[in-house]
């Protein structure tokens, strides 16, 4: 027990040193609407980013303008149609469960090829991408 409780306080002892590390660099963001922001651009393996591959794809794209705040630290932006995520809704599937139906829409994805399209919650799609369901009819 002596051996466990000493090592349970240098990890303490450990771990409130990093964070007092960290703490000294990190600063909070603070926007309004109306600024203007950059957006991270996560890495994708292999896959071609605003026409350039590897090292030369682009971290951050940019810049957008914030037009509502949702949150505390969520923000709506004002983004141009050909970075919109979704590309095409190409099949519709009801899962019958004992008790209820779980509906999935298999998604192509932008810069992805047909093989790599993904099955996705209904409701979650309608939620994230409502413009999709307005004017498009969805396959059943």
């Amino acid at each position: 027990m002596k051996k466990v409780k000493f090592i349970q306080e240098t990890l303490k002892i450990t771990q409130s040193r990093q964070k007092s590390y960290t703490d000294v660099s990190r600063k909070d963001l603070e926007f309004e609407v109306d600024h203007w922001v950059y957006l991270k651009v996560l890495p994708m393996k292999g896959a071609m980013r605003f026409g350039k591959k590897r090292k030369l794809s682009p971290r951050y794209i940019g810049p957008y303008k914030i037009s509502k705040m949702i949150g505390n630290v969520a923000y709506e932006l004002e983004l141009p149609q050909e970075l919109a995520a979704v590309h095409l809704i190409l099949d519709r599937h009801v899962r019958k469960l004992r008790t209820n139906k779980v509906a999935s829409l298999k998604v192509l994805w932008r810069n992805q090829f047909v093989d790599e399209a993904t099955w996705e919650a209904d409701e979650d799609m309608k939620k994230r991408y409502p413009h999709l369901f307005e004017s498009e009819e969805i396959p059943n």
